[in-house]
């Protein structure tokens, strides 16, 4: 068994985000880091809305991203440290479009290790030295610099280690151009580790150390170091040099001290708490997030605690002493693992979990009414200053990136009857958890839609003059009459345009730089800039029936299959070719490419005939109306477009390089080829097809991100286009279109105008790159397990969260705390408590923006939710009792009660999950559902003395793994009946797959164990197991002897019985034979000795299942990963497939080495030697190699570049 690694959509969490001018432009950029992939976004000033630049697969952990520019440079470079063991430099080169390494220093092992640098980054402010530290004792120190062509130079490491230290925190300090300084949060444990009473752990203090580069000397000295009373977790540079006094905040548990050296004396602010919180009083307080905005006459700091609530803190100074610090509250944002504020005035939310957010911020909050605290208001040690959260007051939401991390779970099925299975997923964690359901295709934004008078048969846009950036009008075609609209602030309809209104038109264009020319049935219309019209009649009876406009030329198709050829001359006139050119068959379409920059006119015409055929037709004076190449066809072609691949514009206005002409074909019954145009001889080679649709083909050319794009319509509408170096072909998730035509406003520069009915639609496709739309549902809490109710199609949720209150006991809190704020008070302002207790009673955050309230461990609130997916709307909730946790949920059907289905419910009661323990033991929730799946009703609870932890349906009754005893339950009367149990699953079942007789079960840490039951003995029977620890996090049965598990590792394994393994084996029920001689290594008498497959994904993976993404198409492993990422992994069908691949891959990590230095055989053998799976990430970057490079690769396979990248188009596009 051979597979194939797919990535379907990218892991979607941020872990790291820096901003800088990384183009070298003025414009910044965003670089962030999502586990294993590097990414830059580009916030567009004017719409807001966040762009995807490039998205590279690093193939290793980056585990720290810093942003630095040299002193005096205008362009920022990417450092990174990862677990490649080297200390990476990136530049982004924009015409490239690509990170180029400028320089990759070794310093010591890969992996994720204590001791090797890598986890923490610390950038001196003035460019001239990065630090790179270890969570233990290793810290290293290189010193950049220019050389004489202005390169970037990087020094040998300076070592600053210290043995028996954590660190928690680095950052560089700004101190002007003295030696550059870094600060670290630091822990010496060489006491507490020695002290066998443990006394000594109690008393050891943190401590803020100073370590300065000196520059003169070449050395790393430790300067200084000053133990903290607080436990820190975070450190700000504070500017320096000019711009203000140095040092740094150290963000503690409820404190935020300035500390510089000198004489500069501690300045200490208690951290402000939400007024009459819900939350444990003693419960500390600390910042997760900061972002610095510094400008020449100014700088504040952004600080975010871990309730979300975002403070703008300000230094008051005294010359260059600090004097206070200033707090005020800001407003509230998702958690974020980092914020990012651009000089355009954006704010960039990295969320922990769930939608990144882009804010644009409206307001400083200098002048509103919000309390301003300081550390130089009197309070007692201990007491804090208090606030009221708000709704958004300085800041707006302009964007949002969607992020599906983390997927709890994940279904895939055709719930809504639309021949392509939807991926049913539930995300997020907290109150900003959602069930979101994924339809291959990208999201349409509708921009507006207008009625029209009739049915119109076309649509277009043109515009007047050819340097408008703009189109003018909408030209739009009904059967016996033409339409104009003029675009401005609204589409109104004009008579003076020169446009004959009274007939259909065919088509129309600009022509030269200010002229229109439009064709119709009965002739051609040449409209001047001054409104003179010029008219070409047809001969005779004869009508046009088909045309091709481009800028300069016009061709028409007379009835009788006579082609007519015009161009236009320097004067602005359109002269027709003496010739013309009579074809052998009707014409059924035609296409001019565009006229390419600083040319007369385009060589080439494609012709469609009723034969079956599509000629190349040359349009050069030398051979005029010549056929120079031709392509027979399976069937009829409905429709051609020529387009150019690549081409347009980068980021810094250059030409970017053509990749060639590319010839599309819509046939009639549904299939599109695409054919590559050799653009010198005109020859067609490379034909690939993919079946659309049901309806005939028709083609649109658009433009996405400065370059041509096709838009086909079938059945359904697809997209074919080029993103960041790779072609995509994609279904819009959209009602079906009729006509299209590409859309230039200022709203909306790339839109798409289009007719469906007797409608007119403008469309904009923002998502670009992406293979999922999605439509959301919000939920209350985290989503744990979901089952679908066969008959209706319905979900039922459970959502269970820690340390939270559910509803009731929120209420009574809130009773208590009114109660007490009214006896607190004194007797004169007894009704002023009245008032401020009837306020309080009333007011009601919404959590998903303000967050829960914390409860403290040990607390649970869960719910059991039933959602109709397809009208997203709750059809029942049941509120579990406060510390009831549901961990897992089944459909069952009884022997004993025939068709009729029952819902289980595992609930841990009072769970404390470190040590893991279940205090109130678990109960089983049994529930009956009615046949529309609407409505749960409790039958009985069943109190089982560990946690029920997996259930499964199985011959006529159910098994549950109940901690680790795995049994077997009939239903009862009043409760759930035990009928058998089994005691030898080590730790705790983590799920259980039934397949025939046999039973697989997974364990937390000791992988899979399968078991027969014995009817006759009433046996459970472990009858084999695996020699190796795998931490199953999920699983899926392949076959009867196969099965793929998951671990929390980010591994994926799939593991086979031997063919001579004897399931009917005898458990020795007399119990007088020997116990070690039962089984071999204290297991199972039989182990699993194949393992077929073996994968590192790279993400913990929490939900693998066997199915088809596309109807008709073979079956898959899909899998989905806790950072949003869903991929797959496909079986090779043949294997010279195999054979061919595998060269691929030898080939692409020799040539195309990962970014970060990691090398790509050790990634995916992170914990296990990788085992007849191929990475389809890697063999996918071939088409964004160079040319060159293409070419030896493909030689070296006897290939040509073409073939091996339409091998790789077409693996992915038979599976997903």
């Amino acid at each position: 068994m051979f597979l194939y690694g797919l990535t379907l959509q990218r892991s979607s969490s941020i872990t790291h985000a820096v901003h800088g001018n990384f183009s070298g432009t003025k414009q910044q950029e965003i670089a962030v880091s999502r586990g294993k992939l590097l990414e830059l976004l580009k916030p567009d000033p004017n719409t807001g809305k966040v762009h995807i630049l490039i998205t590279v697969e690093v193939f290793g952990e980056i585990r720290s991203l810093m942003a630095f520019r040299l002193t005096g440079g205008n362009k920022d470079y990417v450092v990174c440290g990862s677990d490649s063991g080297k200390i990476a430099i990136l530049e982004y080169i924009p015409n490239k479009n690509k990170f180029e390494k400028i320089h990759l220093e070794t310093f010591g092992k890969s992996g994720c290790r204590r001791i090797v640098p890598g986890q923490f980054l610390a950038i001196d402010p003035k460019g001239r030295a990065v630090m790179i530290g270890a969570i233990e004792k290793q810290k290293l120190v290189y010193i950049l610099n220019r050389d004489s062509q202005a390169r970037l130079t990087i020094s040998s490491p300076l070592e600053a280690h210290k043995a028996n230290t954590f660190v928690y925190h680095m950052v560089g300090i700004d101190v002007g151009f003295e030696n550059p300084m870094f600060a670290c949060l630091e822990l010496d444990y060489e006491e507490a580790d020695s002290d066998p009473t443990g006394e000594a752990v109690q008393t050891t203090q943190q401590t803020l150390t100073f370590y300065e580069l000196d520059l003169g000397l070449n050395h790393v000295v430790r300067k200084y170091s000053e133990p903290l009373e607080d436990r820190a977790n975070h450190l700000i540079s504070v500017p320096g040099g000019n711009d203000g006094p140095g040092g740094v905040l150290v963000c503690a548990e409820n404190y935020i001290t300035y500390k510089n050296f000198g004489d500069q004396p501690d300045i200490r602010t208690p951290i402000p708490r939400r007024r009459n919180d819900l939350d444990d009083p003693e419960r500390g307080m600390l910042v997760v997030c900061s972002a610095t905005h510094k400008t020449k006459s100014m700088y504040f700091f952004l600080l975010q605690t871990e309730q979300g609530d975002m403070f703008k803190v300000t230094l008051e100074t005294d010359e260059d002493m600090v004097t206070e610090i200033r707090l005020k509250y800001f407003d509230t944002v998702p958690i974020a693992t980092a914020m990012c504020v651009l000089r355009t005035g954006f704010l960039f939310v990295a969320a922990e979990m769930g939608n990144h957010c882009l804010y644009q911020i409206a307001h400083l909050g200098d002048d509103d009414d919000e309390t301003e605290f300081s550390s130089a208001m009197p309070l007692e040690e201990g007491d804090t200053f208090f606030y009221a959260p708000r709704a958004l007051r300085n800041l707006v939401l302009v964007d949002e990136l969607d992020s599906l991390s983390p997927i709890m779970a994940c279904q895939i099925s055709d719930l809504a009857n639309e021949d392509t299975p939807q991926l049913y997923v539930t995300c997020g964690r907290g109150p900003r958890s959602s069930l979101r359901i994924l339809r291959h295709g990208l999201e349409v934004s509708e921009m507006a839609v207008s009625e029209l008078p009739g049915n119109p048969n076309a649509v277009w846009t043109v515009k007047i003059r050819e340097d408008e950036e703009y189109d003018s009008y909408i030209i739009v075609s009904f059967v016996n009459a033409t339409l104009v609209l003029s675009i401005g602030e609204t589409v109104e309809e004009v008579t003076d345009s020169g446009f004959l209104g009274t007939t259909p038109t065919l088509s129309c264009s600009l022509l030269g730089e200010n002229a229109l020319v439009q064709v119709y049935p009965d002739g051609i219309r040449h409209i001047r800039a001054d409104k003179r019209v010029n008219e070409w009649k047809t001969p005779g009876k004869k009508t046009i029936l088909k045309c091709a406009v481009n800028q300069r030329q016009v061709v028409i198709a007379l009835t009788g299959g006579e082609l007519v050829y015009f161009e236009m001359d320097q004067t602005g006139q359109l002269n027709e070719y003496t010739e013309r050119k009579e074809m052998n068959s009707e014409v059924v379409c035609m296409d001019l490419s565009k006229v390419p920059p600083a040319e007369q006119r385009t060589r080439f015409l494609a012709v469609g005939l009723a034969d079956n055929t599509v000629r190349i037709i040359s349009l050069d004076p030398t051979d005029c109306l010549q056929p120079l190449s031709m392509q027979a066809l399976p069937a009829t072609p409905e429709s051609v477009c020529i387009i150019e691949i690549g081409g347009g514009e980068d980021e810094t206005g250059a030409q970017k390089a053509s990749g060639g002409l590319v010839l599309n074909i819509g046939l009639q019954n549904g299939v599109l080829l695409r054919t590559t145009l050799d653009s010198v001889t005109g020859d067609l080679s490379d034909t690939r097809t993919r079946y659309l649709g049901t309806r005939a083909v028709k083609l649109f050319r658009v433009q996405t991100q400065g370059s041509d794009a096709v838009l086909a319509m079938s059945s359904r509408t697809w997209l074919s286009y080029q993103h960041q170096n790779r072609f995509h072909l994609t279904p819009l998730s959209y009602e079906s279109l009729e006509f299209a035509s590409g859309f230039a406003s200022e709203q909306c520069p790339e839109g798409i105008v289009a007719i469906s009915a007797n409608t007119l639609r403008i469309l904009a496709l923002e998502k670009l790159g992406t293979v999922f739309n999605q439509a959301s549902t919000s939920l209350q809490y985290t989503p744990r397990r979901f089952a679908v109710h066969p008959d209706s199609g319905n979900l039922i949720i459970l959502e269970t969260d820690h340390n939270t209150y559910t509803e009731e006991t929120k209420e009574n809190r809130k009773q208590q705390m009114a109660e007490e704020m009214i006896e607190a008070a004194g007797e004169d302002e007894r009704e002023l408590a009245a008032e401020m207790t009837a306020a309080f009673l009333r007011e009601s955050l919404p959590e998903d923006k303000f967050g829960s309230s914390k409860a403290g461990p040990g607390m649970w609130s869960s719910q059991i939710r039933i959602v109709n997916p397809q009208s997203g709307e709750t059809v029942q909730k049941i509120y579990l009792e406060q510390n009831e946790a549901a961990v897992s949920i089944a459909l069952c059907k009884f022997a004993s009660h025939g068709e009729t289905i029952f819902v289980l419910v595992g609930v841990a009661c009072e769970l404390l999950i470190n040590p893991r323990q279940a205090r109130g033991g678990g109960e089983i929730h049994t529930y009956s559902i009615n046949e529309e799946g609407t409505k749960l009703e409790l039958v009985h609870k069943t109190v089982v003395d560990e946690v029920p932890s997996a259930i499964c349906p199985y011959q006529g009754r159910v098994l549950i793994g109940v901690g680790k005893l795995l049994r077997i339950y009939d239903l009862g009367k009043k409760k759930m009946l035990r009928k058998c149990e089994n005691k030898y699953i080590p730790n705790y079942i983590a799920s259980i797959q039934a397949i025939g007789h046999r039973i697989i079960v997974c364990d937390v840490q000791e992988s899979v164990h399968w078991v027969r039951y014995r009817r006759h003995e009433n046996q459970l029977v472990v009858f084999a197991d695996d020699t190796y620890p795998r931490w199953v996090t999920s699983a899926t049965v392949l076959d009867w002897n196969s099965v793929a598990v998951a671990d929390k590792f980010g591994n994926i394994t799939v593991l086979r019985l031997p063919a001579d393994v004897n399931d009917d084996v005898q458990d020795d029920p007399s119990g007088t034979k020997a116990l070690w001689s039962r089984g071999i290594l204290n297991g199972a008498m039989q182990k699993v000795c194949e393992v077929l497959c073996m994968y590192h994904i790279g993400e913990t993976v929490l939900s693998l299942q066997k199915t088809t993404l596309i109807p008709g198409g073979s079956e898959a492993i899909v899998y989905t990963t806790v950072s949003g990422g869903i991929g797959m992994l496909v079986p090779f069908t043949s294997h010279e497939d195999h054979d061919f691949f595998q060269h691929l891959e030898m080939h692409m990590r020799n040539e195309s080495p990962p970014l970060l230095g990691r090398d790509h055989l050790a990634y995916r053998s992170y914990y296990f030697p990788v085992k007849n799976v191929i990475d389809g990430d890697l063999c996918e970057l071939f088409n964004s190699m160079e040319g060159s490079k293409q070419k030896s690769i493909a030689e070296e396979l006897d290939r040509v570049p073409s073939e091996v990248s339409k091998k790789l188009e077409d693996i992915r596009t038979r599976y997903a």
